[in-house]
């Protein structure tokens, strides 16, 4: 049986432990819950990402094979661990966007509540502040989406997959360090930044749709069901097919830019893509208008279980650190 003293001991480490948690700031409880959340969702979905992307950007190798045929010629030629290669690359990524997502999505949303009062508290509030943390974040982590793009462009074959496309040599690249020595090689840090344009275009509305349309469903919720997590995924789900339909042509534009090599002629028999909406006129000339949504029914097979446990864990989280509820739209 414990002493007095003891039992004392306890209850004031319990209360440091409670003061240590309430002294973290709003903001970095905020960060926490956002990375925890991306790694979650990413790393549930990676075998999807990787496919998505060899649709983007080796056409004729996978895009007449289906999901199925594809994830099996894949597991040939890679292994059960080729499902994940660049996965690593994407969670390092997708840890500092996410939380710089999330956490900069409540601060520009204070900032906006707090200064522009004549846009008021509704879903145009979310709109412009999911839009300007997606520019932060990007901006922040594009670099390292650049490497994941290329490790998970690489396919590890003794015949080269037997495609006249390998006529053109890539570089081969052993992890995120090699990518970003090469890279940078080619063309200093504006290489680690290629394919940033359409990035941003599809991000901003993408970022801003998805949190308009997510908390404007939310909103429609009776209280009693509020903490349903049936409904958030459904809201969530709908908010990231509806963003990713609109804004997927571009992602395909991103990807095949940042695949492209400087030192070497692109395997794409078009002309080399500069910018954005030159890049959208390429495609469609060389490739067809059917390669702009090339991957995009993959996409939406990964996207439902992605944005379904991301909305998942980052809510489990701001209740586990105790994080503040936002205020009520008034």
């Amino acid at each position: 049986m414990g002493t007095p003293s003891q039992g004392s001991a306890a209850v004031a480490t319990a209360g440091v432990d409670l003061c240590a948690l309430d002294l973290v700031p709003v903001f970095a409880k905020e960060m926490i819950a956002g990375g925890v959340a991306g790694a979650f969702s990413k790393t549930a979905i990676a075998p999807l990402e990787r496919l998505k992307i060899l649709l983007q950007t080796r056409t004729n190798e996978f895009s007449s094979l289906g999901v199925l045929k594809s994830l099996k010629k894949l597991r040939r030629h890679d292994g059960v661990l080729g499902f994940y290669k660049g996965n690593g690359a994407s969670v390092l990524r997708i840890v500092p966007y996410a939380a710089l997502h999330y956490m900069a999505y409540e601060r520009y949303r204070c900032w906006i509540l707090n200064n522009c009062p004549s846009l008021g508290t509704g879903p145009l509030v979310d709109l412009l502040a999911g839009s300007a943390s997606g520019g932060t974040a990007v901006l922040c982590t594009y670099p390292l989406d650049l490497a994941r793009t290329k490790l998970a462009y690489q396919v590890n074959s003794s015949d080269k997959l037997r495609s006249g496309l390998n006529r053109s040599t890539q570089p081969k690249y052993g992890g995120i360090r090699d990518v970003f020595r090469g890279v940078y090689s080619e063309g200093g840090v504006r290489a680690l930044y290629r394919g940033v344009g359409p990035t941003l275009m599809g991000i901003l509305p993408y970022a801003g749709l998805k949190f308009y349309i997510y908390e404007g469903l939310k909103a429609h919720v009776p209280d009693d069901y509020k903490n349903s997590v049936t409904l958030k995924l459904s809201c969530g789900a709908a908010a990231g097919l509806f963003g990713q339909t609109l804004t997927y042509p571009l992602d395909v534009v991103r990807r095949q830019m940042q695949v492209q090599s400087q030192q070497y002629h692109d395997q794409f028999d078009g002309p080399r893509i500069k910018g954005t909406f030159q890049g959208l006129r390429i495609i469609k000339r060389t490739q067809g208008w059917r390669q702009l949504f090339a991957g995009l029914s993959l996409n939406y097979i990964k996207v439902v279980p992605s944005v379904a446990i991301g909305f998942t864990a980052y809510d489990t989280m701001k209740n586990l650190l105790k994080i503040p509820p936002r205020e009520k739209k008034r």
